[in-house]
């Protein structure tokens, strides 16, 4: 799950706003992060929603916020960085009804990642095959990689083997 405190990383997806329509659907950005064959994973704080499970960075979509202002806003509050949005590779909805867009970003290979510890942990660059077999991957995160798997998009420069 993706839940959070200043977004959809820290909100808890089983209690709905009561303030939203039942015909507004919450909506997130992930990020993909692409590094030397390897993806760009945090490990979630304890302090939020599926404490230190593992996700790709990202958040919720904000009211009046484009999908790529909110990418760059959400990288900023979770890791302290600026990255830069390239092209949606994918869009999903989870389980429990929030729509993902899933977009490509260039991250400077220089760039100073500095979780914040409200919302992260920690950080990691794998491979799709070692997040494949990370323990506590969440399910949207799987389901990305088996897109990925069928061919439904393609991202230059990953190892998709991990070897």
């Amino acid at each position: 799950m993706i839940t959070g405190l200043s977004s959809i990383v820290n909100r808890p997806m089983s209690v709905k706003d009561p303030s939203e329509s039942p015909s507004q659907k919450r909506r997130g950005v992930i990020a993909v992060c692409v590094r030397e064959g390897r993806l760009l994973v945090i490990q979630r704080s304890r302090h939020v929603a599926a404490p230190l499970k593992f996700c790709f960075p990202g958040g919720a979509i904000e009211d009046g916020e484009s999908e790529s202002e909110a990418l760059v806003r959400e990288l900023r509050e979770e890791l302290n960085v600026t990255v830069t949005p390239l092209e949606r590779l994918w869009q999903s909805e989870t389980d429990w009804g929030v729509e993902l867009r899933w977009w490509l970003a260039d991250l400077e290979t220089d760039a100073d990642i500095r979780p914040n510890p409200e919302e992260v942990a920690g950080f990691y660059w794998r491979s799709p095959d070692e997040l494949r077999k990370l323990s506590g991957l969440l399910s949207s995160n799987l389901a990305f990689l088996g897109a990925m798997d069928a061919g439904e998009f393609s991202v230059d420069g990953l190892d998709s083997s991990g070897d």
